[in-house]
């Protein structure tokens, strides 16, 4: 048997965030062989880097009861308890003995040097530490700085995994079937070469991200497409709560360019929603939180305002608020990003609309994130442990990437000896069923049709006929889709495809199935 493309490691990490990097560490650490796979040819390219606001720290008069009490809050009362205790409990030491003392990560200060805390939407109290507005992009630097550095760790960009490998539907002797699901790796598509690879693991952590790219506006960066999550579901792992996707209520609004994140801490600051007469609109809302609301509140009341006005976006004023050297020193990569689409924030209000922005749902894990699959961890926000609920609570998404990537490592450490090592002969090599590169355009095409059913059917307000159509076309699209792969040499872009139409169809069961309007699944 040709063993030249088979790689074997203790642990396959399929994502580079924030979870999957911690994870990454914790058990390089431990002396364990860990293999991480990114599609993009830039680890550091993730949903991590991408989020602005802060990561949930803890405040002077603050508690796990208290930030406990704030994540139910906005998750609607749908939250998991254990999931939220654990959080809650567990979070903020671990940012303290993770992000600040081994990986030292320079978050904002005080003049007097102490951390800088502010307060975001849903939060009771000021709790939150930051990097300006790219704490995100901070702390995956400073990870993947740690990981390229590990001599424990082999980081492989440009690999996209295309399905994990599973002995039930992968392997050689077709008596696996009847023994339990499990997973023993994945295959790469080396996007380079074209070849795919066998990667051979005794355990596997996903940690690829979200779904924000199936849509038609969201904050999210390309490879947002659902991967993790369309694998799970082809490999037979249970997925929940994938009705509820968070839609950001300030994505930076042009007519034909892409929407990029306006964050939510420039609302802590005080800046305040407006529509087209510049009219503060919040407290008609949300009077109790007004422009502090958690964000499928604020979401739906900005998408209320532009219908009762006939308007295509609304606006955010912060340059009424904040001194134009207080905007131009917290929000410089907001202040430069608008600038560029031709506003100048601290002159001026910027155009604004929601976008899809965070999956609450995912594949279901318990609290060391385990999967329905052995030796299938899920961590991060391809994950659901519940914690989220309905609704995600600000800046809570790096802190639960954080936790989980810990406890899958501790749990893996101490379970790995009894994970038997799977054998190479035993699967087999990936047969190319197609001869021809597929077509970029038929390619775009799909990918923008499920992009506009999704925004327009399955979006922020969802009704019984828009749900209706939105199953019968994708599951159209997803024959056809499936056809097409079949017969097509494999790209990361039909891979994409593959995975955004079945991560659709998975969302808009789920919100069918759900009938009742809870947290950021809104039913009319």
């Amino acid at each position: 048997m040709d063993t030249h493309n088979i790689l074997e490691c203790d642990v396959l990490i399929i994502g580079s965030g924030v979870a999957g990097s911690v994870a990454a560490l914790q058990l390089a650490d431990a002396g364990i062989d860990v293999v991480v796979v990114t599609r993009s040819s830039t680890p550091e390219e993730s949903n991590t880097r991408y989020a602005q606001g802060g990561i949930i720290y803890t405040g002077p008069e603050d508690s796990p009861k208290l930030l406990a009490e704030d994540i139910t809050r906005a998750g609607a009362g749908y939250c998991n308890p254990r999931a939220v205790e654990i959080l809650a409990a567990e979070g903020p030491k671990l940012v303290k003995s993770i992000l600040l003392d081994k990986i030292k990560i320079p978050f904002d200060k005080t003049r007097k040097g102490e951390l800088s805390l502010v307060r975001e939407g849903g939060h009771s109290i000021a709790r939150i530490i930051h990097a300006r507005d790219a704490t995100g992009s901070l702390i995956e630097k400073h990870l993947i700085q740690a990981i390229r550095s590990h001599p424990n760790v082999t980081l492989l960009t440009g690999k996209t995994a295309i399905d994990l490998l599973t002995p039930a539907h992968h392997a050689i002797n077709r008596l696996t079937v009847y023994d339990p699901l499990t997973c023993v790796g994945a295959y790469l598509l080396d996007q380079e070469t074209g070849g795919v690879q066998r990667v051979l693991s005794r355990a596997t952590i996903l940690a690829t991200g979200g779904v924000g790219q199936i849509f038609l506006r969201t904050t999210n960066p390309l490879g947002a497409r659902g991967d993790g999550l369309a694998m799970a579901s082809r490999a037979g792992a249970r997925t929940i709560n994938c009705e509820f996707v968070q839609f950001h209520p300030t994505a930076f609004y042009q007519e034909n360019g892409p929407c990029f994140l306006i964050t939510e801490a420039m609302r802590g600051a005080g800046a305040r929603l407006v529509n087209h007469k510049m009219e503060p609109f919040m407290q008609k809302y949300a009077p109790e939180w007004k422009d502090l609301a958690p964000r499928d509140v604020v979401a739906r009341s900005i998408h209320q305002e532009m219908l009762a006005n006939n308007i295509p976006n609304v606006f955010l004023d912060i340059a009424s608020y904040l001194p134009a050297d207080d905007i131009k020193r917290r929000f410089p990569s907001v202040y430069k990003m608008c600038l560029q689409a031709g506003i100048d924030i601290s002159k001026e209000p910027a155009p604004v609309v929601p976008a899809a922005h965070f999956f609450c749902g995912g594949v279901w894990a318990d609290e060391w994130g385990r999967t329905t699959l052995g030796r299938l961890y899920a961590i991060g926000e391809v994950s659901c442990t519940g914690l989220h609920g309905a609704n995600r609570l600000a800046s809570s998404s790096l802190l639960e990437g954080v936790v989980w990537g810990h406890r899958a490592a501790v749990h893996i450490k101490e379970g790995l000896k009894k994970f038997v090592k799977p054998k190479p002969q035993d699967f087999p090599q990936w047969e190319e069923t197609g001869t021809e590169y597929p077509d970029a355009a038929l390619i775009s095409q799909d990918m923008s049709l499920i992009k506009n059913i999704m925004w327009n059917y399955t979006g922020l307000v969802r009704t019984v006929e828009r749900l209706q159509r939105a199953i019968r076309e994708l599951r159209h699209l997803e024959s056809e889709i499936q056809r097409f792969y079949r017969t097509v040499r494999l790209t990361d872009s039909i891979l994409g495809l593959r995975n955004a139409v079945r991560s659709a169809v998975t969302i808009t069961i789920a919100a069918w199935e759900n009938n009742t309007s809870v947290g950021c699944h809104y039913r009319q």
